[in-house]
């Protein structure tokens, strides 16, 4: 019991102590395509070039990319520069008329003031800025990002007719063909119904698993006090319903919170629920109203994710449907998970000394970091 004990203890320390307090992961990569009347093209894609520019993480702190890549010297700087340039023109594909364009490769924040506007440290800045001239006679147009970037966000901008379309694009997926200088049209979805709920299906379960840490640990500090597989399973059948309702209505803005009210909102949720795990032994009879109040914050949660990663308006519900449902999926597969590490001694006589108690004060102090954190935005 002493081992299994410290065993559990040194895991929740070594994960939960060494990941990036970030709120959600799941972001997607915005690229803006515009179509000039003088003949021209300029693509802005927005990522995080500091990092890509060294091969380092995305999620790895700004001021230790600045740092490293200040640290280059003169030479070294320019070659990784003009690979990132290189890395840039064979990841991105804009076609006309089936030719894939070779562009201009600059960053437009560099060097300028504007840099220290940016939310986050910075040398080259977020914007990649693509540019070239449109072939002569051309009468089509696609666009497409290579499968490193999970998720794009596109927006195409025709000056010459006045169009401006949007999609969300996956893994190497091309935007439909855009004819020059045509009326005005609404972007329409290029996949069928059962390809799009499977795209968000899967897109809600990776914001759980692996990218929502905080619903994770949400998650198992109800588990940790459920020592019936019942009541607990009303409880997530609570939270769930909870956190639909209202990112149905924020997605249709009916309701909207901000992100610096919302996200230390949850991070408190997450310090209750694990805190009255070390203050009562059995359910009260409030606990799974609390874990409703607790599934509409959430779900608020849920919405500024779906708001960045974008919503095929032709096919909103399936959309809204498949990402609810991977959602739930991500979160049984968490309980499905702990579970099979810990379920065997659910009825075992010290297991509220040698696991929920140390898992519910790690869950805490998780909760609690994450709440200063994104308080005061450290």
């Amino acid at each position: 019991m002493n081992r299994l004990a410290l065993c559990l203890s040194l895991i929740f320390v070594s994960v939960f102590t060494t990941v990036r307090a970030v709120a959600h992961d799941l972001t997607a990569t915005h690229a803006l395509v515009t179509l000039r009347t003088d003949g021209g093209y300029v693509v802005d894609i927005r990522a995080h070039w500091d990092a890509l520019a060294l091969g380092m993480p995305v999620a790895t702190p700004a001021e230790r990319v600045v740092e490293e890549l200040t640290a280059l010297a003169p030479e070294a700087f320019d070659s990784t520069l003009a690979d990132l340039k290189r890395l840039i023109q064979m990841r991105t594909r804009l076609e006309f008329d089936g030719a894939k364009q070779r562009p201009a490769v600059s960053f437009p924040d560099y060097q300028t003031e504007r840099i220290a506007a940016l939310p986050e440290p910075s040398v080259l800045g977020f914007t990649a800025r693509l540019e070239g001239r449109i072939p002569d006679g051309a009468a089509e147009m696609t666009f497409a990002m290579s499968r490193s970037f999970t998720i794009v966000r596109a927006t195409i901008c025709d000056e010459i007719s006045g169009a401006t379309l949007q999609y969300v694009l996956t893994s190497g997926q091309r935007t439909p063909p855009l004819t020059l200088g045509a009326e005005p049209a609404a972007a329409q979805s290029f996949d069928d119904t059962r390809t799009v709920i499977g795209r968000y299906l899967v897109l809600g379960f990776e914001h759980i698993l692996p990218k929502g840490l905080d619903h994770i640990l949400f998650v198992l500090g109800l588990f940790l006090l459920s020592t019936k597989l019942g009541p607990l399973l009303w409880q997530v059948s609570a939270f769930t319903l909870a956190h639909t309702f209202t990112l149905a209505l924020s997605m249709n803005r009916v309701v909207a919170l901000p992100a610096h009210i919302v996200e230390p909102l949850i991070a408190l949720s997450i310090t209750y629920v694990a805190i009255e795990n070390l203050c009562t032994t059995k359910l009260t009879r409030w606990r799974p109203v609390l874990v409703f109040g607790f599934g509409l914050l959430h779900g608020l949660g849920f919405a500024g994710v779906l708001t960045e990663l974008g919503l095929p308006q032709d096919q909103f519900v399936p959309a809204l449907v498949g990402f609810n449902v991977g959602v739930e999926f991500g979160q049984l597969a968490v309980i499905l998970a702990a579970l099979a590490l810990v379920g065997w001694a659910r009825d075992r006589s010290w297991y509220r000394k040698a696991i929920v108690i140390p898992g519910s004060c790690a869950i805490a102090a998780m909760g609690l970091f994450w709440t200063v954190q994104r308080t005061f935005g450290l």
